[in-house]
């Protein structure tokens, strides 16, 4: 396995579902949290987009990954999918 592929001890973990897979080695993976508004308290859901290197280009649209944080690969991707949680339903 290689050593983008085993992130190290301290390293920040994220589950977000991919969103494109169009770029070579390279996912999109869409992250949302539910958190409280500051000034009126209601839940609130924040989503953001991570660029994930993905070296073998085995995830797909739909799926479910686990993203780890790494050193910056290129210009937007400094994050590296570690592993699948949830196969993409067939539709």
């Amino acid at each position: 396995m290689s050593e983008a592929a085993t992130p190290e001890k301290n390293t920040r973990l994220l589950i977000g579902r991919v969103v494109s897979d169009k770029r070579s080695k390279t996912v999109t993976v869409l992250v949302e949290r539910r958190v409280m508004h500051e000034l009126y308290g209601k839940i609130v859901g924040r989503s953001r987009k991570y660029h994930a290197h993905d070296e073998k280009g085995e995830y797909k649209m739909g799926d479910t990954v686990e993203i780890a944080e790494g050193r910056p690969i290129s210009k937007t991707k400094s994050w590296v999918v570690t592993r699948l949680v949830k196969k993409a339903q067939l539709v």
